[in-house]
């Protein structure tokens, strides 16, 4: 009778390893072949504030046009509340994963940090993707204040030191603080008037309770057409085309003075480069175009769209401007 062959130990197990792998590669390869790319279900684009305001603006028009062009939708979605404070803190703890983004206000993020408590740090906590537009301020006068440019007005409130008031949108919001900066700048004695929001600062400046506001091209064009208010400066290097017969402030005796605010989209820190530079080059797409140029002109804001290094440059350089700011106001939030 002859011997049966035998396989060694160490050949069988082997044998078995193989044979499991070989079982396995279907799966492995159904699974990735399941992976689908980013993305591949809706995303939500956080406001930080109520429906109606610029910010909320620029992230529907925003959405709309990326939901068109990576054909996933864009879900706007408003968690109003501590000045921007709770939006923000909600996406930097959301999942880094592509399917929660921020639409950032320079203030939440350059400026509130400097002076209060946020719970978020605005460049380790996030990772900058573009900024979608900019908008400078202008600087608006009350119909009763007997002056047409800001020369003339810098030496009426001269004239009247500690009488003349300046309204803001609330205490540290870039209407603020642009405010101190040029009245730091003239080296004028006024008295600052804190309201919760643009239209009670506004309609106040039309009622004569103030007599200056820094606001919103938006808030404020159809009042000066109407002549209620004299706008007299923009904050902006360059005039805007909204209003070309404005000089900027810069150019009326104050070199140097500038003051933008801008709206750009960021993500929840450690987010796939490939994602961000992905939805980077999306926005800049967006905004290269006439027609959501038009839109974004027709509530005062410039086009940009950046890459997300100049976006995190910016950012940089904003923190120290409103860092100086603050600290040279004595700002605390009010």
């Amino acid at each position: 009778m002859k011997n049966k062959p035998t396989l060694k130990r160490d050949t069988l197990k082997t044998l078995s390893k193989n044979l499991a792998l070989l079982a396995l590669a279907p799966l492995s390869l159904n699974a990735l072949a399941q992976s689908d790319p980013w993305p591949s279900r809706p995303i939500k684009l956080i406001v930080p504030f109520a429906p109606g305001g610029n910010t909320d603006s620029i992230a529907r028009i925003t959405a709309e046009k990326l939901s068109k062009l990576i054909d996933q939708p864009f879900i706007v979605e408003n968690r109003a509340g501590a000045n921007g404070v709770i939006a923000a803190n909600y996406v930097a703890k959301a999942p880094s994963d592509g399917y929660t983004f921020f639409m950032a206000a320079m203030p939440i993020m350059a400026i509130l940090p400097v002076i209060t408590k946020t719970g978020f740090d605005p460049i380790k906590d996030f990772s900058p993707v573009s900024i979608v537009g900019t908008n400078p301020f202008v600087l608006a006068i009350g119909k009763h204040v007997p002056a047409n440019n800001l020369k003339e007005f810098a030496q009426y409130v001269k004239n009247n030191p500690g009488k003349l008031n300046y309204a803001s949108g609330g205490s540290g919001s870039v209407s603020h603080l642009s405010a101190v900066l040029f009245v730091n700048r003239a080296g004028l004695d006024m008295t600052h008037v804190s309201y919760k929001g643009g239209a009670p600062a506004v309609a106040d400046l039309l009622g004569g309770q103030v007599e200056m506001y820094f606001g919103n091209i938006s808030e404020l064009t159809s009042h000066a057409a109407a002549g209620n208010v004299k706008i007299i400066g923009v904050s902006s290097e360059t005039r805007s085309a909204l209003i070309p017969n404005v000089p900027t402030i810069a150019e009326s005796g104050y070199p140097g003075f500038k003051t933008i605010t801008w709206n750009g989209i960021v993500a929840p820190a450690g987010t796939p480069a490939s994602i961000i530079n992905k939805l980077s080059t999306a926005i800049q797409e967006i905004v290269a175009t006439p027609d959501m140029q038009t839109r974004l002109q027709q509530i005062g804001v410039d086009h940009l769209g950046n890459t997300p290094t100049q976006f995190r440059q910016i950012l940089a350089n904003d923190i120290k401007t409103w860092a100086d700011a603050a600290k040279s106001s004595n700002l605390k939030v009010e």
